[in-house]
């Protein structure tokens, strides 16, 4: 049974192949197929649809499956810091909040990514999304993104808890897994429950003052 085990855990499929591929993100291969890959993105527009993901091995643990209803798109955001959107750097308060640059965005790069295609695809759900490469200007991601209108999707049933209305926009609201990383909802116990279900919800709940009525 040992040297069964052994034998098994000596052979990898496919998918295990390219995961390991994607680990290694400084070898010659890789290198230069991101290189390449990265030139390509950059002639085409900000947001656009594919065929199939770049990576279907991650793309598959994500949640993607190749069926109806289920789509792909590729966008990029800018990298760097948020500069405060005010007109010539002119903000009419107190100096506290006239600060324009060093600053840094709230949400993640990939969260906004999300965003950008959610908004873009108003029809669509968005599952899951995961990096493909970046340059000295943009990051480039790839979503994941559901019909909930799709005879396919309604009748699968490890996939149509998606169609409720209550997962519409998911993206906009930190729901997708890089939403909630963003929010700092991986921190689990006690180094986590100031952050649940949110920050502004435990602000209000222990700032709020509770006069009781027979006190």
């Amino acid at each position: 049974a040992l040297r069964t085990k052994r034998k098994l855990e000596g052979i990898m499929g496919a998918y295990k192949y390219i995961e390991e591929l994607w680990r290694k993100k400084q070898s010659d291969v890789l290198r230069f197929l991101l290189r390449v890959r990265c030139w390509e993105y950059r002639q085409l527009s900000s947001i656009c649809r594919l065929t199939r993901p770049s990576r279907p091995d991650k793309a598959r643990r994500l949640g993607y499956k190749a069926k109806q209803g289920v789509v792909v798109y590729r966008t990029r955001v800018r990298r760097g810091g948020r500069k405060k959107p005010v007109p010539k750097g002119i903000v009419y308060g107190k100096p506290v909040h006239q600060g324009i640059t060093k600053l840094k965005p709230k949400r993640n790069s990939q969260a906004r990514a999300e965003e950008k295609v959610g908004r873009k695809c108003g029809g669509l759900r968005v599952l899951n999304s995961y990096w493909v490469n970046e340059d000295s200007s943009y990051k480039y991601f790839e979503v994941i993104l559901v019909d909930p209108q799709h005879a396919a999707i309604r009748n699968d049933a490890r996939m149509n808890w998606i169609c409720n209305p209550q997962h519409k926009h998911r993206e906009l609201r930190g729901l997708t897994s890089a939403g909630k990383k963003h929010r700092g909802l991986r921190a689990k116990g006690h180094l986590g429950h100031k952050r649940r279900p949110s920050e502004r919800a435990v602000l209000k709940k222990n700032n709020a003052v509770r006069l009781r009525r027979y006190r």
